[in-house]
């Protein structure tokens, strides 16, 4: 029987652990890592750390609403959606590798996505954080990706193919460098600075074209080279954009 030491005060057996959290059909590893065949249910325990550590777990891992300020000792693979949202974690070192589908992180206080799965095979939600950069996010997201609510001045560090929606709204954006290669799905970048040039053209991909013009110089717009770049999408130029300025 194997025990673990919590809060430098007693040792409880990870059988004991498990009974208490009400997690079954699980397996001890040699390491004292647990594998568990379904999911894991630790929402709303006012955990500051997780109890045990997780080996792979093949449905949902749910550590959410809670005051975790770490993610050590979660699933390496978590085969359903992962959720750790409407905690207190300012990093994301030791999150799973891989997610078969969900990975919600929102509500937190993560100034960067170091950390993140290297896989994860739906939805990616970051919103409500303190994001100054996206370095470190997951670069193929099978779902949509959504990092709005945040203190974003740039795309760079995201990932580069989303398979659904692609939102960064209510940030700080004056461009869209660095943004998704791909976006399968709508491109959302309302309440940013950009979005009062971006809405000039019909969709992401006639945007990301136009930069090829290369009018824009952070808030300075070459306004020829601009009109050149409106001309090849039908589009017409402004008199003035709020936040631009012509050259």
């Amino acid at each position: 029987m194997k025990y673990l030491k919590l809060f430098e005060s007693f040792e409880e057996s990870i059988e004991s652990i498990c009974d208490r959290f009400f997690i079954e059909n699980y397996n001890i590893n040699v390491d004292g890592t647990v594998d568990v065949d379904g999911d894991v249910n630790l929402n709303n325990k006012k955990l500051k750390e997780l109890p045990i550590k997780f080996g792979k777990v093949t449905g949902d891992f749910d550590c959410s609403n809670s005051e975790l300020i770490t993610l050590e000792g979660s699933p390496k693979e978590v085969g359903g959606n992962f959720y750790c949202f409407y905690n207190k974690l300012s990093s994301l070192e030791g999150a799973p590798i891989r997610v078969g589908h969900k990975f919600n992180c929102s509500n937190n206080k993560l100034i960067t996505l170091e950390g993140s799965p290297s896989y994860v095979g739906e939805n990616f939600i970051c919103n409500i954080n303190k994001l100054i950069s996206l370095k470190g996010c997951t670069k193929e997201i099978g779902g949509y990706f959504c990092c709005s609510d945040n203190q974003l001045t740039s795309l760079e560090g995201g990932p580069r193919e989303v398979g659904g929606n692609f939102d960064c709204s209510y940030n700080n954006l004056i461009g869209l460098e660095g943004g998704p290669k791909e976006v399968v799905g709508e491109f959302w970048c309302i309440g940013n600075p950009i979005f009062r040039l971006y809405r000039l053209f019909p969709d992401y991909k006639s945007y990301q074209d136009s930069l090829d013009y290369d009018y824009l110089r952070g808030t300075t717009i070459i306004k020829w080279k601009f009109k050149e770049a409106l001309d090849e999408t039908g589009g017409e130029l402004p008199e003035s954009i709020t936040g631009y300025k012509y050259i």
